[in-house]
């Protein structure tokens, strides 16, 4: 089995991002596993990722970015065909109110086991919960933009997007929840191993009030 592993370089000022960290952290057990760092950067990231599946068929693409604030590890369940950047990327872009493809439909769901990759964190004693938005920045650029070429260019590919919260020194005198990097990237480990041996998610709810 082959798995496709990605995360982000800082951006908004911090000196490291635990997206990336914890994927450079991960040791594959009973798979092959790539791992590709990608700009924090409108287009560039999604066309890194384009070029990644390009060269290799996976089994499963897991895109991981930094969600600081965060208290749990959070697997994405919708993006979004928009970009409404806050604050610029970091190369100065800040699109408002764009479609990530301008033929693609609204919205993708994942097609990760996310109930189930939420359950077995949850296992281990690691936070974690269903998220029901990646935001409007680069990571639900990349996310909306992997789903859109699974969709379109690589049917079969399981895909999808989680997120992290901030390394320990990144909330160090931020009052800001943390993980620490080797947690996070047994997360990830678990993540993977879910995703490569569960075809149908739970039953059970996680949903949102709001």
């Amino acid at each position: 089995m082959d798995v496709l592993l990605t995360g982000f370089e800082p951006f908004a000022g911090e000196r490291t991002n635990p997206s990336w960290d914890a994927v450079d952290a991960v040791r594959p057990d009973g798979y092959r596993l790539t791992k590709l760092r990608l700009p924090c950067v409108f287009g560039e990231s999604i066309a890194a990722v384009r070029e990644a599946l390009a060269v290799r068929r996976y089994d499963v693409v897991v895109c991981v970015g930094q969600a600081g604030g965060r208290v749990g590890v959070t697997p994405e369940r919708v993006a979004v065909n928009l970009d409404d950047a806050r604050i610029p990327d970091n190369a100065g872009a800040q699109p408002v109110d764009e479609p990530v493809a301008p033929d693609g439909p609204a919205a993708y769901f994942t097609g990760l086991p996310v109930k189930a990759c939420v359950a077995a964190l949850e296992a281990e004693g690691i936070p974690a919960s269903v998220s029901h938005t990646a935001g409007t920045f680069v990571c639900n650029h990349v996310f909306y933009g992997l789903m859109h070429l699974v969709a379109t260019e690589h049917p079969g590919v399981r895909g999808g997007f989680v997120h992290v919260p901030f390394s320990p020194e990144q909330a160090e005198g931020r009052d800001l929840p943390s993980l620490p990097v080797a947690t996070t990237a047994r997360a990830l480990e678990l993540i993977v191993r879910t995703a490569l041996t569960t075809s149908t998610d739970l039953r059970t709810t996680a949903g949102a009030l709001h």
